[in-house]
């Protein structure tokens, strides 16, 4: 509240309207003997009638005289009286109109500092949605870089593969190469025989029978099968690997799962260390709706781990392929009976580049990105092991009805 309205003087006519003039009147009129009138400081006549030969009592509020009360035919006493009793009744009436002054001050000021803080809220509100905003930005730019890292990653993991696969390739078809080169030779050896008997047509029966050339045609003939079989080999094997790497595939078809494990096992199958052998008891699958050449590698990475598992544990094993099909989607398990994890491995098991195999020998992004795969395609895989116990990968697909 302002000094003003502590230190302001009140008027009588502030203090009395007409509605307190009209219930004060008659009471006073009353008590006073029937005569009364209220004056204002300067002899004005606020309600009543004043008698010329009327006693007045001053009003006095702070040490000045607001008003008076006048009466005839009251005794002196009484008009004191009744004054008190005015006065008591201004007094209340002032602190009345200086406790609402302090509260419609108390009031305005909270009002304005409601007004600031408003403000200040408001600006504080577009503050922060100015950085969400940015935030929003640098967010979608870290996880388009994020995506941009990762298809990175799964083109790494991809040539990994690919290295491996080239390289088992290249065994695999160095194998049927040798003897085809070999049997080649042989044939061109017997047709030199051939020719030397060119020269000795003469000597015909002698020199049929002492060049041997019954041997020679029958052998050739089996040389040549050896040949054209060892081509037909070459050719399956091209055409695995050209299944395999889905080159000529849409993104997207109808596929058996069946088909894709059996073309990841003939690919690791000419890779496969002495002593490691792989069994599959595949039962029949609806077909789903995938990216062949992704499982194909999905496949591809959980038999090599597989593989590798048992080439840790130093000995001999198995690696079994089942799949299974019911009303909610196909399961397919890998179990090998390698050297198998531990319950740390297994929690970091999918983590990018977590490996326990030596440096250089793997780039530990197998189960991360055969993970992705199976999330991508709505799936699910998980892993269950005991160290030199062995390992089951469980991968499920849903199947829409």
């Amino acid at each position: 509240m302002s000094d003003q309205s502590f230190d302001r003087e009140w008027s009588l006519v502030e203090l009395l309207d007409e509605a307190a003039l009209e219930r004060l009147g008659p009471g006073l009129a009353q008590v006073l003997g029937g005569d009364v009138a209220i004056l204002d400081a300067a002899g004005h006549t606020l309600w009543g009638l004043l008698s010329p030969d009327a006693r007045q009592e001053a009003l006095i509020v702070e040490l000045e005289p607001i008003g008076f009360l006048a009466s005839r035919t009251a005794s002196p006493s009484t008009l004191r009286g009744s004054c008190s009793l005015l006065l008591a009744v201004l007094r209340a009436q002032i602190r009345f109109r200086m406790a609402s002054s302090l509260h419609l001050e108390a009031v305005a000021a909270d009002y304005e500092t409601l007004k600031r803080q408003h403000a200040r809220l408001i600006e504080s509100e577009a503050r922060y949605k100015n950085l969400s905003e940015m935030l929003d930005a640098r967010v979608k730019a870290q996880i388009a870089q994020l995506e941009e890292r990762q298809q990175m990653l799964y083109q790494a993991e991809k040539l990994a593969s690919i290295g491996q696969l080239a390289a088992g390739m290249a065994h695999e078809i160095n194998n049927p190469l040798s003897f085809v080169r070999s049997n080649l030779s042989s044939f061109r050896s017997y047709l030199e025989s051939f020719g030397q008997l060119k020269q000795r047509l003469a000597e015909a029966p002698a020199a049929w029978k002492a060049l041997d050339l019954d041997f020679i045609l029958e052998d050739g003939a089996d040389l040549l099968a050896d040949s054209a079989q060892g081509l037909e080999r070459i050719a399956r094997i091209v055409a695995d690997l050209k299944s395999f790497s889905n080159v000529d595939r849409a993104t997207e078809e109808f596929a058996d799962l069946n088909n894709c494990l059996r073309q990841a096992t003939s690919v690791v199958e000419g890779m496969l260390p002495g002593g490691i052998t792989l069994k599959l008891d595949l039962l029949p699958l609806p077909l789903l709706v995938c990216l062949p050449g992704h499982l194909n590698q999905l496949f591809f990475n959980l038999i090599n781990n597989a593989v590798q598992a048992i080439r840790d544990a130093g000995r001999p094993g198995e690696i079994r392929l089942t799949s299974a099909a019911d009303e909610a989607g196909i399961t397919i398990t890998i179990h090998d009976n390698g050297i198998g994890m531990g319950n740390e491995q297994l929690k970091r098991a999918f983590e990018p580049f977590y490996t326990t195999r030596p440096v250089g020998s793997g780039t530990g992004l197998g189960l991360s990105t055969a993970r992705n795969i199976v999330l991508a395609h709505s799936g699910r895989i998980d892993l269950a092991s005991q160290p030199d116990a062995g390992t089951t990968v469980t991968v499920f697909f849903p199947v829409p009805a």
